[in-house]
C-alpha cells in the first residue's frame, strides 16, 4: 500500500510540475491588449470619416489580424487549461472523494465566524482587494437569509443564551462571534476599515524588509510601541538591536553595507554605545557577552561566542517574534486561525476516517459527543488545551470533574477519588500510602 501511496504521489509531482512549467495566462492577457488596441483603431479611423467605402477598407483589412490574434488566445488557453485538466484527472485517480466521517457540521450554525475568519485571513495575507470582494458578497449572501437564533433545549428562540454570547464577546475586534445578520454585516464591514489594512501593510513592508535582511524598519516600529512592548515584558527590541549589532560587527563582506565608519567592528561598538544603555537593567548578562567577544573578534567562529554570532536563522526568528508581537498589538493571534483550524483539520480527518471505518466493520459506535474515541497527533505548536485522562476511570476530567493530586504524587479525577474514598481516608491505587481526601489538591493544567 505504501508502493502505492508513493507512485500516486509521485504522479501528482509530476502533473504540478508540467502546470509549473506552462506558460502564464500573461501571454494571453498580452494578446487580448493587442486585440483591444486594434479594435480601438479601428473605432477611431471609422469615426473620424463618414465614408462608407473607407469603413468597408477598415473593417475588411481588420478580420485577419483579429483571427490570428484570436487562435493565439485560444491556443495559450488549450495548452494551460489542458495542464489543469491532466492534474485534475491525477487528483481524482489517487484520491478518489470519500464521505465525511460524520454528517454533523458543528460550524453550520456559525455562518458568520467562518465568513470573518476567511476576511481576517486574507486580510493577514496582504490580499486586500480579495478580502473587500468577499466582505460585499458575504454580506449580500446573508442579506437574503434570516438571522440566526439560537435555539434551547425546546427549540425555541434562546435569548438569554443570546445575551450571554454578547456579554462575552462585546467588541468586534476583540471577538469575532456575532449572531444577528445585521451584527455580521457590522463585523464584517469593521474588516474594510482603511486603518486595519494599512496596518497589515505595514507589516508586510516591514517583513519584507526583513527577508533581504533590513533592519531597520522593525526596529523603529519596536521603538515607537516600546511602551506597549515592554508591558507584555516582550524582548523584541532589544533582539532587533542585538541582531543588528551582530550584522554591523560581520562587516561589509557579509551584510553588504557600505564600507564606511558606522559598519564593521568600529561601526558595531559606536552602535552599542547609542543603543544598548537602557536594556542594561533586563539583559546586562548578554550584552556584557557581547562585549567580551570582542576580545576574539579576529576569530570568532573558534571561540566560545560563536553561536552568538551565529545569523544562519536568526533573521527568519526574528521575523516570526515580529509577527507575533505585531499581530498581539491588535489583538490578534500570531498565526491565522483559519490555517490553523485547517491544518488540524486536515491532520485529524485521516484517523477519524479509519476510526469510523474500523467501527462500522466492528458493528461499534463512539457515542460521547465531546470527546474523540482516539489522540491527534498534532504538531506541538498547535496544542493549546492541555488535557489528563484518569488512570483509573479512563476518561478524560472536565471542570465538573478536574484532576487532583493527593499527598503521595498520583493524580486521580475528582470522581474517581471520591469512589476510592472510604469516610475521609483514601488509599492510593498505584502505591501503598494512604492519605485524607481534605489533603487531595485540585491540578491546573
Amino acid at each position: 500500500m505504501d508502493d502505492n501511496r508513493t507512485t500516486g504521489m509521485d504522479s501528482l509531482q509530476h502533473a504540478l510540475a508540467e502546470v509549473n512549467k506552462m506558460r502564464r495566462l500573461s501571454t494571453a492577457v498580452d494578446h487580448v491588449d493587442k486585440i483591444i488596441e486594434m479594435l480601438s483603431a479601428a473605432r477611431e479611423q471609422v469615426a473620424a470619416t463618414l465614408d462608407p467605402h473607407t469603413t468597408s477598407l477598415t473593417m475588411t483589412k481588420l478580420q485577419n489580424p483579429t483571427k490570428v490574434a484570436f487562435d493565439r488566445v485560444n491556443d495559450d488557453l488549450k495548452e494551460v487549461s489542458g495542464a489543469h485538466k491532466k492534474l485534475g484527472r491525477a487528483l481524482d485517480k489517487h484520491f478518489p472523494l470519500k464521505p465525511l466521517p460524520s454528517d454533523h457540521d458543528a460550524m453550520a450554525e456559525y455562518p458568520d465566524l467562518i465568513n470573518r475568519a476567511i476576511a481576517m485571513h486574507l486580510l493577514r495575507e496582504g490580499q486586500f482587494s480579495v478580502a473587500s470582494t468577499f466582505i460585499d458578497e458575504a454580506q449580500d449572501a446573508s442579506a437574503h437569509h434570516a438571522p440566526y437564533q439560537r435555539l434551547d433545549a425546546e427549540g425555541t428562540p434562546d435569548d438569554d443564551l443570546d445575551e450571554l454570547m454578547d456579554e462575552d464577546y462585546p467588541d468586534v475586534n476583540a471577538s469575532p462571534f456575532t449572531t444577528a445578520s445585521t451584527n455580521e454585516h457590522q463585523d464584517l464591514s469593521s474588516l474594510q476599515s482603511q486603518e486595519l489594512q494599512t496596518k497589515f501593510a505595514e507589516m508586510y513592508s516591514i517583513l519584507q524588509e526583513l527577508k533581504a535582511r533590513n533592519l531597520g524598519p522593525a526596529i523603529e516600529w519596536a521603538r515607537s510601541n516600546s511602551v506597549e512592548l515592554e508591558a507584555r515584558g516582550s524582548n523584541l527590541e532589544f533582539e532587533l538591536i542585538k541582531l543588528q549589532f551582530v550584522w554591523l560587527f560581520k562587516g561589509p563582506l557579509v551584510n553588504g553595507l557600505p564600507d564606511n565608519e558606522r559598519n564593521g567592528r568600529s561601526g558595531a561598538l559606536d552602535y552599542a554605545r547609542h543603543n544598548f544603555g537602557r536594556f542594561q537593567g533586563r539583559h546586562l548578562a548578554e550584552i556584557d557577552r557581547l562585549a567580551g567577544a570582542m576580545a576574539f573578534a579576529s576569530n570568532i567562529p573558534d571561540s566560545p561566542y560563536r553561536q552568538d554570532f551565529a545569523i544562519d536563522g536568526a533573521f527568519m526568528d526574528v521575523a516570526s517574534s515580529f509577527t507575533r508581537e505585531f499581530c498581539s498589538l491588535l489583538g490578534l493571534s500570531a498565526e491565522s486561525p483559519l490555517y490553523i483550524a485547517a491544518t488540524a483539520g486536515a491532520l485529524a480527518l485521516p484517523y477519524q476516517m479509519k476510526f469510523v471505518e474500523m467501527s462500522k466493520a466492528k458493528g461499534t459506535e463512539w457515542t460521547t459527543a465531546n470527546e474523540l474515541a482516539f489522540e491527534t497527533p498534532l504538531p506541538e505548536r498547535m496544542l493549546y488545551h492541555s488535557i489528563f485522562v484518569c488512570p483509573v476511570a479512563k476518561e478524560q476530567t472536565t471542570e465538573a470533574n478536574p484532576p487532583m493530586m493527593i499527598p503521595c504524587g498520583h493524580v486521580l479525577a475528582k470522581e474517581t477519588l471520591q469512589r476510592l474514598c472510604k469516610g475521609s481516608r483514601l488509599k492510593c491505587p498505584y502505591c501503598p500510602s494512604e492519605g485524607q481526601i481534605k489533603d487531595a489538591r485540585q491540578i491546573i493544567l
